[in-house]
C-alpha cells in the first residue's frame, strides 16, 4: 500500500474522534450547539480554524457538501458561539475524548513519542493552496502529547483533504460527482452519501453527467475509463499527501507502529460508523 494512503488510514480515525465522541458533544452542548443531530457542531468544530467564514468559503473548503446544506449551518454557527470560543473548547474536548477511549495510555511514553513524530510530519506539510491545513497550522501546539497527536493528525488529514480537492478539480469531478463516483466504486451505499445534503435530483444529474462522460454505465457502475479516472484521482491525492511522510522517512514505520494500535482501538470502540463518507472501508481514500 502507498505509504501516504497507509498513514491516512491511521490518521483518519484519530481526527474523526472530534465528530463522534460523546465528550465532544458535551462540550458542544455547553457552547450552545444542539447535539440531537451531528451537523451544527460538526460545521463549528471543523470550520472554526478558518475564523468567522461565510457559507461560500466553507463550501469551497469542504467541497463535497451541498452549498445549501452548508448555508443552513454557516454563518449561523458563529451566532451560537465565536470561532475563538469553539477553538478554546476543542482541545479540552479532545483531551476528554481520548482519555475516555485510550485510558492511561494517553499519558505513556509511546504516545509522547508518537506525538513528536506526528508533529514533525505535520510541520513538513506544505500548506500553500491548502486552506484547512494552513488554518490548523496557525493554531500551534498545546504541549500536551495526546492532544498534540490529535492536532497533528488533524493537520495531516486536512492537508490530504485539501490535496484531494485539488486532485478532484484536476480530474474534472465536481462536488456531487465526486460522491457519486465514490459510491459507484463501492465505498458505501448511495444512501450514506445523502448526509452531504444533495437532493435526489442533484444526485441523478451528477450521475447522468458521469454517464455522458463515459465514466459510468447506465446501471451506475464504473466503466473502465471511469475506474481509471478515479484511480488517477486517488494516485494524485497520494502524491500530494506524500511530503510529510518523506520528511519522516524511516521513522514513518515507527509512527505507524506507535499510532496504528491507537487508531485500531478507536475503531474497535464502536465510536465511528462502519459505513460513512470517510471511506474507511473503501479500497482507496475518498471524499474529504
Amino acid at each position: 500500500m502507498n505509504p501516504a494512503r497507509q498513514m491516512w488510514r491511521i490518521v483518519e480515525p484519530l481526527h474523526a474522534v472530534l465528530y463522534y465522541a460523546p465528550e465532544v458533544y458535551d462540550e458542544a452542548k455547553q457552547l450552545g450547539y444542539p447535539v440531537d443531530v451531528r451537523w451544527p457542531s460538526y460545521f463549528a468544530w471543523r470550520a472554526a480554524p478558518l475564523g468567522a467564514a461565510g457559507a461560500a468559503a466553507v463550501t469551497s473548503a469542504f467541497y463535497s457538501f451541498s452549498p445549501r446544506m452548508v448555508a443552513e449551518h454557516v454563518p449561523a454557527a458563529w451566532q451560537v458561539s465565536t470561532p475563538a470560543a469553539v477553538l478554546e473548547r476543542r482541545r479540552p474536548a479532545i483531551d476528554r475524548a481520548l482519555r475516555a477511549l485510550l485510558g492511561d495510555t494517553v499519558d505513556g511514553p509511546e504516545v509522547a513519542e508518537a506525538a513528536a513524530l506526528a508533529r514533525r510530519a505535520a510541520e513538513a506539510a506544505d500548506t500553500a493552496g491548502r486552506p484547512l491545513a494552513a488554518a490548523n497550522r496557525d493554531l500551534g501546539w498545546s504541549g500536551v502529547p495526546h492532544v498534540d497527536l490529535w492536532q497533528a493528525a488533524t493537520l495531516l488529514r486536512e492537508h490530504r483533504g485539501d490535496g484531494h480537492i485539488a486532485a478532484a478539480l484536476t480530474a474534472g469531478f465536481g462536488p456531487c460527482e465526486l460522491l457519486v463516483s465514490f459510491a459507484a466504486a463501492g465505498a458505501a451505499p448511495a444512501e450514506v452519501f445523502a448526509s452531504r445534503g444533495w437532493t435526489p435530483e442533484e444526485w441523478s444529474a451528477a450521475r447522468d453527467s458521469l454517464t455522458a462522460r463515459g465514466w459510468l454505465r447506465p446501471d451506475g457502475t464504473p466503466t473502465e475509463a471511469g475506474a481509471a479516472a478515479r484511480a488517477e484521482l486517488e494516485s494524485r491525492t497520494d502524491t500530494l499527501a506524500a511530503a510529510p511522510w518523506r520528511e519522516l522517512g524511516p521513522a514513518t514505520g515507527r509512527f505507524a507502529q506507535l499510532t496504528g494500535p491507537l487508531a485500531a482501538r478507536i475503531a474497535a470502540s464502536g465510536l465511528l460508523p462502519k459505513q460513512s463518507t470517510l471511506g474507511m472501508g473503501a479500497p482507496a481514500p475518498g471524499p474529504q
